[in-house]
């Protein structure tokens, strides 16, 4: 059983190295359980870490209630950044507006224009980034580091949550009143754009209503690939 007030101690102590050391550093917020936790740490705290996510144009309406949530009840508005309309007209006009479910390339390259080029945009000029991954949310993040080298987008990458359960997100939401997106409550674990998204039955793994035609080990959407590989290169010492 895990000891939560030694993760979040941890987490805390990782949050306020990049604060301090890799500055300038955002956080890249998906809005999904894992990320509203880093948000209140980082806003509780006052820690200079910019806070962004990526509106790809197909999000739930509950996930973007989450932005209007958080500048509630924390005063603060999240940075969105939004796909090249051009590049998302194309797509569709070429290929149709759901040609993501006909094959692995195509959701690619979907995902390539609504999230992967948008994120580049947000980093750029940044030390340093912030996600709320978990070893635990899927096979292709079970070797996740706390501290890592992203040398595709030349910084380096946090993980402050990599050695966190789901039960010890939920709890410390719980503890601490922090604001969730609605869908969480429907069965839906892990989110992204909604056509891309289902409710999982139990005992399925988290992130199974992920992609949920594809095979579990393809299943991210490029922000943390390059080349068909996840952007895992190399682990830095702590």
């Amino acid at each position: 059983m895990s000891d939560l007030n030694s993760l979040v101690a941890g987490t805390r102590a990782t949050l306020e190295r990049v604060a301090t050391g890799f500055s300038p550093a955002v956080f890249a917020s998906s809005l999904a359980a894992e990320d509203m936790v880093l948000t209140d740490l980082i806003l509780k705290a006052g820690l200079p870490i910019g806070i962004f996510s990526l509106d790809t144009g197909r999000l739930h309406p509950e996930t973007l209630a989450v932005i209007d949530a958080v500048k509630a009840h924390y005063g603060y508005d999240i940075a969105l950044y939004r796909p090249n309309q051009q590049a998302v007209d194309e797509y569709v006009a070429t290929n149709g507006q759901n040609a993501f479910y006909d094959s692995i390339d195509m959701r690619r390259s979907c995902c390539g224009i609504r999230k992967v080029e948008p994120l580049g945009r947000a980093l750029a000029g940044k030390r340093a980034w912030v996600t709320g991954q978990r070893r635990a949310q899927s096979t292709t993040r079970a070797e996740l580091a706390v501290e890592e080298d992203d040398a595709a987008h030349g910084m380096t990458k946090f993980n402050p949550l990599a050695d966190w359960s789901e039960q010890d997100v939920w709890d410390y939401i719980r503890a601490n009143g922090v604001p969730y997106n609605a869908l969480h409550d429907q069965g839906f674990p892990s989110i992204g754009c909604a056509p891309c998204t289902r409710a999982v039955q139990p005992g399925e793994d988290v992130r199974a209503g992920r992609w949920w035609w594809e095979n579990p080990d393809q299943k991210e959407c490029g922000l943390h690939m390059v080349d068909g590989k996840l952007i895992r290169i190399k682990s830095v010492a702590a």
